[in-house]
């Protein structure tokens, strides 16, 4: 038998670290090659590692959260058929992590823990018949009570916590766990020893004094530091603008019925996109990334722009590429794959990145206002509110319209209030005459 260490590999695009943010193995485990291990995550793309052999899970060389450099030890498996050390070859990975785990890598049991860890083993070798006879019923307790889990379901819990269990003749799948996932942590044990089972029962309204700490990483750490980098840079300039849909929706609802099968059902987005491309050609400043650091606005020819899209882990950007080569059909089909992608969690770090104008949508939660967050370094993004029917005065008598606000916001170190305002009203007169949007010149 011998020691395989697994380093944290070069994922490519001269990234030195990755963030990770899930493990799918524990100490413990065993593994088939090419099992996956662990999945990283860097600039919203994830990325999983597999092990490169079979063997048992040794020791884990990060948590979950932590940003890991290229070529540091990740993994550590009992193998066969290896010398002990780094099947790498690398005289010093074993060294390293041995001081991970002197560190404080490894996970230990805590104070508390300790204290009835020396309590339990102290019964057990003839000591305090109290403390003897305490052990004793907590385990008569849990032998008469039925499992938490079902047959088969293995409890959640750090080795640490399963040694302390083992020890003390306690079955985890008694014992309810409070951290994530129904974890168990040794402050589950110290109350199960205490207590053993046993459920509160509150009649009526009653004080909820729980805290729970939540460590925020992956995405949505990518999330809070971007929204956090904007905020912090970019002075914002929110301006909202009343715009009728009703024309347009007859348009789209037209378009939809005569499609043929191998195109998209057309939405909202094809046609306020282009509509952005000829608001664009007026105003090119508005296409622009800004490079605070250096000075410059770097304007752009090309129109790449990103939908903001919910996904089960958080809020994605994939960017539609050259919309301005792009008809209604094409930017429909080209939205729903990247839309599809970023949900599925397969889309590509060129499909997150590139964006030089971002549109935002919550769809029919859209809200009647909102004030937009720009996606630095861009310089502007159009937010889209809701449809509703609203009763519209046409000079004589009110008429039901279909009206939609659309809450857009500009860098203001770059754009002017005015030059917003124009902007949006461009966008506003070609949706309410969509006619407009198919004429060129």
């Amino acid at each position: 038998m011998g020691e395989h260490v697994i380093k944290m590999p070069d994922v490519g695009e001269g990234i030195a670290e990755a963030e990770l943010v899930e493990w799918h193995v524990k100490v413990g485990d065993l593994v088939r090659e090419d099992a996956v291990l662990a999945a990283v995550m860097t600039d919203k793309a994830t990325v999983e590692i597999p092990s490169p052999v079979e063997g048992e899970i040794l020791w884990l060389g990060a948590e979950i959260g932590d940003v890991v450099a290229t070529g540091s030890p990740l993994v550590r498996l009992k193998v066969k058929g290896e010398e002990a050390g780094a099947s790498s070859g690398d005289a010093g990975m074993k060294a390293a992590v041995e001081g991970s785990q002197a560190d404080g890598v490894a996970e230990k049991p805590s104070v508390a823990g300790k204290a009835l860890d020396a309590k339990a083993k102290t019964a057990g070798r003839g000591g305090s018949p109290m403390a003897a006879e305490t052990m004793r019923s907590t385990q008569r307790l849990v032998q008469s009570q039925p499992p938490l889990r079902a047959e088969g379901e293995k409890p959640l819990a750090s080795p640490a916590v399963r040694l302390r269990a083992q020890e003390a003749g306690i079955d985890l799948r008694q014992v309810p766990g409070s951290g994530p996932a129904g974890r168990i942590t040794h402050e589950d044990l110290d109350a199960f020893f205490t207590h053993g089972r046993q459920v509160t029962k509150v009649s009526g309204l009653a004080p909820n004094t729980s805290v729970e700490d939540i460590k925020v990483v992956g995405l949505r750490r990518r999330i809070a530091e971007k929204m956090a980098l904007s905020h912090s840079r970019i002075p914002h300039i929110t301006y909202i603008e009343e715009v009728d849909v009703t024309s347009l929706e007859d348009l789209r609802a037209a378009l939809n019925k005569q499609k043929r099968e191998d195109q998209p059902r057309l939405t909202l987005l094809p046609f306020l996109m282009r509509a952005m491309v000829k608001a664009i050609a007026e105003q090119p400043h508005l296409n622009a990334l800004y490079d605070d650091d250096a000075g410059i606005i770097r304007q752009h020819g090309g129109v790449h722009i990103g939908i903001a899209a919910q996904t089960a882990s958080g809020l994605m950007v994939p960017v539609v590429k050259h919309v301005e080569a792009r008809d209604l059909w094409s930017c429909g089909a080209e939205v729903n794959r990247l839309a599809e992608a970023a949900k599925a969690g397969t889309a590509t770090r060129e499909e997150l990145s590139g964006s030089t104008i971002t549109i935002t949508s919550l769809g029919a939660m859209g809200g009647v206002a909102t004030t937009p967050m720009i996606n630095y370094p861009e310089v502007a993004i159009i937010g889209v509110n809701k449809i509703m029917v609203r009763p519209v005065w046409d000079g004589s008598t009110f008429i039901p319209r279909k009206m939609m606000n659309l809450s857009s916001s500009f860098d203001h170190r770059v754009v002017d209030g005015w030059d917003a305002a124009v902007f949006v009203q461009r966008i506003k007169t070609l949706l309410e005459t969509p006619a407009m949007i198919f004429v060129e010149g």
